[in-house]
């Protein structure tokens, strides 16, 4: 049927969007793609069904990685086993790095449980675990995203976000040639989700609301800072809140420099604006693109040096964009796993239809990942 003459044109899709693998079990978060090709992803412990908490897509299927003992599900304190990994990340030495939890089903977590593993993919080994003190992973904490830069520090930085619903929120400093960790900008206001009057997120028609079966209301988009990315020269580190549609960065040296105090940190800090919608996933290239999920337009934003916003793919498909990768072959991978359908934010009803989807699309040059 043609569009009624004087009507608006249906919306179209903005960009070329690939699926390049279908879930049809446990919901995915995390994505991460190898210099030689290899995808990873993770599924965290929600309450589905989880065999394994990371996995390798290989030949059309998903195969635990490194292996199944280290995804057997295990106690909230066990150092050896996957607990409930949020993200994975590919370093620039082409390490892989599990950020595990130790959280499922958002539980208080325990000492061992929330670390960092290293994965050679030359040996498909662990070749690193480091843990956080109860002061760094809190017991409300809830780690969730990570980034790395090898050339800050002795062997490298890292920076995770502590993305709580429950407790303080932070940018977590790892110090990668001692395992040293340490929590900044806790608390602050810009690492906190924005309280319901100011930021109410429409997704899928609806609002963004937290409905549970007994018809309490709350707030949907509670998690502080989520997203995390890095400047294309490593000296500013870009973050925004689950619940909000503003972006900040703040020093990297402020950061990592343990003779910052709280409020000198804050004084590094930007207000670099609204990016547009909620977000969940950040990410960057060496060209100075900062790339920004938004889960209200089922779409994918860039921000080029210049500081202007562009849409870089639209797509009914991109039910809750996730986390995002940039990958050495000029692709940005995205997760769609269609958060918002649980059934906490339906009163119980689970409306997510499968199969989740882990697409991509092709970027405008071919990185270099400085990250």
């Amino acid at each position: 049927m043609s569009e009624r003459a004087g009507s608006p044109p249906a919306e179209r899709p903005i960009g070329e969007l690939e699926q390049v693998f279908a879930f049809y079990g446990a919901m995915p978060t995390g994505i991460a793609v190898s210099h030689q090709g290899r995808i990873f992803v993770n599924y965290p412990r929600w309450g589905d069904p989880v065999d394994f908490s990371v996995a390798e897509l290989r030949d059309g299927r998903e195969v635990p990685f490194p292996n199944a003992e280290i995804n057997r599900e295990g106690l909230l304190n066990d150092q050896n086993h996957l607990v409930s990994v949020q993200s994975v990340v590919i370093d620039p030495e082409d390490r892989l790095w599990m950020l595990d939890t130790g959280s499922p089903l958002h539980m208080d977590t325990e000492h061992g449980g929330p670390k960092l593993v290293c994965v050679n993919l030359a040996s498909n080994s662990v070749t690193r675990t480091i843990l956080f003190p109860t002061d760094v992973a809190l017991p409300t904490s809830y780690l969730n995203d990570v980034r790395f830069d090898l050339g800050r520090g002795s062997r490298g930085t890292a920076y995770i976000t502590d993305s709580s619903a429950r407790g303080p929120n932070a940018i977590i400093v790892v110090d990668l040639a001692s395992g040293e960790s340490w929590r900044r900008l806790n608390d602050h206001p810009t690492t906190k989700a924005e309280p319901l009057v100011a930021f109410m997120p429409i997704v899928e028609g609806r609002p963004f609301l937290r409905r549970h079966a007994d018809g309490e209301v709350g707030p949907g988009a509670v998690g502080g800072v989520d997203g995390i990315a890095i400047s294309e020269h490593g000296q500013r580190i870009y973050y925004s809140p689950l619940g909000s549609r503003y972006l900040h960065s703040v020093l990297a040296e402020a950061l990592v420099d343990r003779g910052f105090d709280d409020a000198a940190v804050a004084a590094t800090l930007i207000a670099e604006g609204d990016k547009g919608g909620g977000g969940d996933g950040l990410e960057s290239d060496d060209d100075g693109g900062i790339y920004a999920t938004n889960y209200e337009q089922n779409a994918i934003l860039r921000r080029g040096a210049n500081g202007i916003w562009e849409t870089l793919v639209k797509d009914p498909r991109l039910l809750w964009p996730d986390s995002l990768a940039v990958a050495s072959n000029g692709y940005l991978y995205a997760i769609a796993n269609q958060l918002h359908r649980q059934g906490r934010y339906h009163a119980g009803h689970d409306l997510r239809q499968k199969p989740y989807a882990l697409f991509r699309i092709r970027i405008d040059h071919e990185p270099v990942l400085l990250r």
